[in-house]
């Protein structure tokens, strides 16, 4: 099949709409549902990332995409059990590839919601299983095996989209697009990201350990398919916080460090220990944790509403005790599409717990961005290639 027809465009007002091949059959099959203009631009760019995660690292890979951007990514990694809690995990069989993907959804639950996920490998029983409790889209992987596809073709009254594609497709080493009538034309982006970019260490610190490499890589291979300017925290194989198309460095620092002290608020001992009205939907559970770690809670708490969702009327989490809970975090990882210009960003990401950083390097200003780190005792490397994505 060389073409496919679209509902419509990114909107419904923009027909007609497909995908095509100049030459050639597509390289990928849809085998449940009927994908739209924006799932086929998240399938594509989020399967790029989950591709290059597993030849980067060896291990299956997941991501979870919004507005082709991911609101996270992770390697597959066993879950601890606190994870698995925060995660909504609890009871569920984990393969690899699952683990993969419940940490990439558990990287910022609310913006996974209505999610495209995509996976490096065969998508199996144990992650359709997952995916099947979650509120998503569609899913792109290189295959499925009899139980996953029949679970997963369910899901939404039977109309979930699942497209499969070839993991041998190579893409034309040319890409054009078309922006007023005019085109565009590149290069294809096929830079390899491995752990060489991570050699020219320029501060005083240059310690920097295998599981570091590893987060700094995803951090990066991240960066790559995320809509720029862009910054990612990474700890443990997961991202925990993307801030994607920010005009501002800081304030893409700003953004990300913010989704990550969540995901470490989310493993405070108060958080753990909410207790919820029966039957509650995943969503609203989400959003009821993301509301009580929010500075809104008490004013949420003041106007009765916690009855909806609480069997017990929960004690705040206050201002003081967040910000010694954030404090504890450490070894997180951050990468930058583009240089830091200035030190506040590594002023930013340090209150996250942020030890290693990995940016191109290149501003007028890298003295500075280096004796910030030094002042803290991060280790930096430039990497030297800028990772813009639109």
């Amino acid at each position: 099949m060389r073409e496919l027809e679209l509902k419509y465009g990114c909107n419904p007002n923009q027909k007609p709409a497909r995908i095509y091949m100049d030459e050639g059959e597509l390289p990928l099959t849809v085998l449940n549902g009927k994908p739209g203009y924006i799932n086929f631009m998240d399938a594509l760019n989020s399967w790029q990332l989950v591709k290059a995660l597993k030849k980067a690292t060896g291990l299956p890979a997941a991501a979870s995409f919004k507005h082709v951007s991911p609101a996270g990514a992770a390697l597959g990694t066993p879950l601890t059990d606190v994870e698995k809690q925060i995660y909504f995990a609890d009871g569920f069989d984990t393969s690899p590839i699952a683990c993969a993907y419940i940490k990439a959804r558990g990287a910022d639950r609310l913006c996974s919601y209505g999610d495209w996920a995509a996976l490096s490998d065969v998508c199996d029983e144990a992650t359709a299983r997952f995916l099947a409790m979650e509120v998503s889209d569609g899913i792109i992987a290189p295959g499925y095996t009899d139980e996953a596809l029949a679970i997963l073709k369910t899901k939404k009254k039977g109309n979930y989209n699942v497209v499969q594609i070839d993991p041998n497709y190579e893409p034309s080493p040319i890409e054009t697009r078309h922006i007023y009538g005019i085109t565009f034309q590149q290069g294809y982006n096929n830079f390899e990201i491995n752990e060489s970019l991570l050699d020219n260490i320029v501060t005083e610190n240059k310690e920097l350990p295998e599981a570091a490499r590893h987060d700094l890589l995803l951090a990066l291979l991240t960066l790559k398919y995320t809509q720029s300017n862009s910054v990612c925290y990474v700890k443990n194989g997961q991202t925990i916080g993307v801030g994607a198309g920010q005009q501002s460095r800081i304030h893409c620092t700003r953004l990300a460090g913010s989704k990550a002290d969540n995901w470490m608020l989310r493993q405070h001992p108060k958080v753990l220990g909410l207790q919820f009205v029966d039957n509650i939907r995943r969503p609203n559970r989400d959003n009821a944790i993301d509301v009580y770690i929010s500075d809104e809670y008490e004013d949420v708490l003041a106007e009765g509403v916690w009855q909806e969702t609480f069997k017990v009327k929960p004690e705040p989490l206050t201002r003081e005790e967040k910000k010694a809970w954030i404090a504890q975090m450490h070894g997180v990882s951050v990468g930058s599409d583009a240089f830091f210009p200035f030190g506040d960003n590594v002023e930013r990401a340090r209150k996250s717990g942020v030890e290693y950083i990995a940016q191109p390097g290149g501003s007028i200003r890298d003295d500075n961005v280096i004796e910030t780190c030094n002042k803290y005792g991060i280790v930096m490397a430039f990497t030297g290639m800028r990772l813009f994505h639109h």
